[in-house]
Parts: structure tokens; C-alpha cells; sequence
């Protein structure tokens, strides 16, 4: 006798706690097999194919494309057969993080027979307030046991503002919080004259609350303020929420500082004409200046590194984990380059060029898109000289390029037309002074002047 499997959105890790369906690719009816993908999902880093570890015939979908899931969120329903062996039902033991698919079969969770649910329900109306006696609304009793949350985020945005988690019903499946659950608490408590605050004390007089007023029906949402600013409304999901999120988080933690410095690069653009006519790979410009940084912080440890403020220490990092910037029709996306201290130019020249065609593409992966110890900037594609760049948190550093162009220089006491670049390091300053970053900066400038100083780092 067949049984009913349900396959939901799985951890994709590196934190990530939704993604959008993109595309499926399969139809109610069809078979599938094991570890076959079912649906193409975007997160806030990449896009990713999710197969299915059971074989069977797809009996519902969950979610139309363009829809945002919550991890955990189903994402559709299998039909299985009685195996023979057991390994259908086993499933492949395989491919995400957080999938599970080795899990014993009487441990999974059956879908009894029912209409599909709702692709993506909307977050539902807070219940009524019961009345004391005396007329005033009184604060549901949290309820026991664990609060049924799974993004970090939802928690994070409940207790900066005072959100008690146990007093909500969640809309999502199986009562799960979503952020959009918070959202519509926080602004029903607005409406309502009121902040949310955390849980009293015991023996804290509280202020009774009045009840809503019919003008305010307690169960709508709040409608937007005749004062709000016109003009077209862009969500902030996906990559662009992600960049959003990470930049904010930078700018609140990290203590960044940033010295800049001109640079003659004439000498390092022949050096690179040089290269490129021997024959071989081409040699990219930003093969170069990312050997120049390797080199730099081979000797200046410092700013290769993160900061625990948990336990109040600096760890510098023993690998040289290489992101740099780049610029796609989804948005900014940093990719990164694995063990770059060990590669070589025209190594260097080749991965680049992978991850910068896949970063167009949109199919990066999330481990080529985590994990970065220092990021390398070039801005000057984009026309400018200079920048102040904001940290890739939780990384310690970042090097601005700029544009280089023609400017009169004084070369060997005198003024002559030279290639001149701007660089430009920002650093934490928890992990290193002034001292250390100058002299990071100026290594960088000098071995850009004078690519032969590199040769002493070989």
C-alpha cells in the first residue's frame, strides 16, 4: 500500500532561512526519483536546484512560483510504493544541509488526506483580546514548551522590539512564526497606543490598557499613514535584503576606520602587457593586485582575521579566503576565492573568471559565496577614483581600487604623464591601529609601483 511522504524546504545552512520558488520542475502526477530536483529555488545568495530524496509520484505542490517559503515550509507531497528493499523510502542519505533524508521512515511525518494548503498563507489576524471585568483587555498567557520559530531573524526582530514570541499564533505550517507574524504584532501594537515590552516582572504594576476603538478594528491591519512618501515601494528580499542585512550589521558592529593613497600603476600595467605577450592564459589586472594582497597579508596577519566579541579574542585566520566584489543584474554579490595565498597568477586569472561567469549566470553556489577572510573591491570598473568601503562582515578588511588613468605625476624628479590608481583600506580597528593598516596600505602601493618588490614575497 502506498503512503504519503512529505518533503519540505530543507536548511540550505549558511543561515539562510527562506527562499523564493523560481521555477518548478515538476507537475502534479509526474514520477520522480531519487535526488531528482523538483524545484529551482532563489535564496538571498544563489540559485539552487532541491531534489527530492523519495521516489514516488508527486501527489501536491506547495507554493507558486514567486513565493517566498520559510525553511521547513512543505514543499510537496510523494506517493511511495511499498519497496522491496526499503530504499525508497530511505531516501538517498544526500545533498543539503539539514535534508534528513536518512531519517527512518516511521519517523516522518504522514499527510493524512486533505486539500493542499494555500502556496503561501497570509499572516493571520491576531485572536481578540478577552475583557476583564472591568473592560479592559487582558495579555494572553504565554504557553508552554518551545516556540515553534526557525529563522533567526524572526527571533532577532521579536526581541530588539520587546516581543514576547510565546504570546503569537503563528501562520505558517504547523503554527510556525513568520516575520511577517511579528511584523503585523508590532504594528497592531501601535495602532493600540502601545510599545511592545518585554514580559513585567513579577509585582510590576502595569498600566491598564484601554480597549481599541471601533475605528480600529483590532483584527485589520493598520492602514498606511495619509503622511507615508509616495513613490514606488521595492521589498527588500533576496539578494538585495541580504546586502541590506549585512551592511547594516557592519556598520553597527565594527568599528571601521579607512586610509587611502595614491599609486603609480604604469610599472604594473607593463609588467602585465609583459606577461601577456610570452604567450599562455591571459593574466587579468585583478589576478595582480590580488597576489599584491595575498603577499601583504603574509605579512600583516592582522587584518586577516575576525573578532569574537563573545570571548573577547582576535583569530587570525591561517588561509587567505579571497572575496571580491561583483557587480550582476540580481545585485552585489561577493564571491570567494578558496585557499587564494596559494595560487598563482594565472590561477588566480582562471578562478576569477569562473566565479565571475557564474556569478552572472546566477548559479553560484552558497559555499562560493561564504567564508571570505579579506574582500578586494574594484570599483574603478564603475568610472570613480575612490570609495570608503563598508566591511564584508565578518571579515576584518577591505581594499578599494579605483579607476586608473593618466595624471601628471612626478616620476624621478620630474613631472610626467603616469598611470595613477587610488587605493583605499578599510579596516576594523579592534583588530590592529593605525601603524599596521598604514603599513599594510603602503606595501600594497608600493608593490604597484614597483611590481619587482613581489618578486622578494615568491
Amino acid at each position: 500500500m502506498a503512503q504519503v511522504l512529505e518533503f519540505r524546504l530543507p536548511d540550505l545552512g549558511e543561515g539562510l532561512t527562506e527562499a523564493e520558488i523560481v521555477r518548478w520542475l515538476v507537475e502534479v502526477g509526474d514520477v520522480v526519483a531519487v535526488d531528482q530536483p523538483v524545484v529551482e529555488v532563489e535564496t538571498a545568495k544563489a540559485m539552487v536546484d532541491i531534489p527530492c530524496p523519495y521516489a514516488g509520484v508527486v501527489t501536491a505542490r506547495f507554493g507558486e512560483e514567486g513565493k517566498e517559503l520559510p525553511v521547513g515550509a512543505p514543499l510537496l507531497t510523494v506517493a511511495v510504493g511499498a519497496p522491496a528493499s526499503g530504499a525508497e523510502t530511505e531516501g538517498s542519505g544526500n545533498v543539503l544541509v539539514g535534508y534528513g533524508t536518512s531519517e527512518a521512515p516511521a519517523r516522518r511525518r504522514r499527510v493524512r488526506p486533505q486539500a493542499p494548503m494555500p502556496a503561501a498563507p497570509a499572516p493571520a489576524a491576531p485572536p481578540a483580546e478577552p475583557a476583564s471585568a472591568n473592560g479592559n483587555a487582558t495579555a494572553p498567557e504565554p504557553a508552554d514548551g518551545p516556540v515553534p520559530v526557525i529563522s533567526p531573524l524572526v527571533r532577532r526582530l521579536a526581541r530588539e522590539n520587546g516581543l514576547d514570541l510565546r504570546e503569537l499564533h503563528g501562520s505558517g505550517p504547523d503554527g510556525l512564526i513568520l516575520r511577517a507574524d511579528v511584523e503585523y504584532a508590532l504594528r497592531a501594537a501601535e495602532v493600540h497606543g502601545r510599545t511592545a515590552q518585554p514580559p513585567a516582572a513579577p509585582h510590576t504594576p502595569v498600566t491598564p490598557v484601554p480597549a481599541p476603538s471601533a475605528a480600529v478594528p483590532p483584527a485589520q491591519p493598520p492602514a498606511r499613514s495619509s503622511a507615508a512618501p509616495a513613490g514606488l515601494r521595492v521589498p527588500l528580499k533576496g539578494v538585495r535584503g541580504a546586502v541590506a542585512d549585512k551592511l547594516s550589521r557592519s556598520r553597527r558592529e565594527i568599528p571601521d576606520a579607512t586610509c587611502w593613497v595614491d599609486a603609480d600603476a604604469t610599472e604594473l600595467m607593463r609588467a602585465r602587457t609583459a606577461m601577456n605577450a610570452v604567450g599562455g592564459p591571459k593574466i587579468s589586472l585583478l589576478a595582480l593586485l590580488a597576489r599584491i594582497c595575498t603577499a601583504a597579508l603574509a605579512r600583516f596577519p592582522e587584518l586577516n582575521a575576525t573578532v569574537d566579541m563573545e570571548a573577547r579574542e582576535i583569530i587570525q585566520l591561517d588561509h587567505v579566503h579571497l572575496g571580491f566584489a561583483a557587480q550582476t543584474e540580481r545585485g552585489l554579490v561577493v564571491p570567494v576565492v578558496r585557499d587564494a595565498h596559494a595560487r598563482d597568477v594565472e590561477s588566480l586569472t582562471a578562478e576569477f573568471a569562473r566565479l565571475t561567469e557564474a556569478a552572472r549566470t546566477g548559479t553560484l553556489t552558497p559555499a562560493e559565496l561564504t567564508g571570505g577572510t579579506f574582500t578586494l573591491n574594484n570599483y574603478g570598473v564603475f568610472g570613480v577614483d575612490g570609495s570608503t568601503p563598508i566591511i564584508n562582515h565578518p571579515e576584518a578588511a577591505m581594499l578599494g581600487v579605483g579607476r586608473i588613468i593618466p595624471k601628471p605625476w612626478v616620476h624621478e624628479g620630474e613631472l610626467a604623464v603616469r598611470q595613477v590608481v587610488e587605493l583605499s583600506l578599510t579596516f576594523d580597528h579592534r583588530v590592529c591601529d593605525g601603524g599596521t593598516a598604514g603599513g599594510f596600505l603602503r606595501y600594497v602601493a608600493d608593490c604597484v609601483e614597483h611590481p619587482a618588490v613581489l618578486l622578494r614575497t615568491l
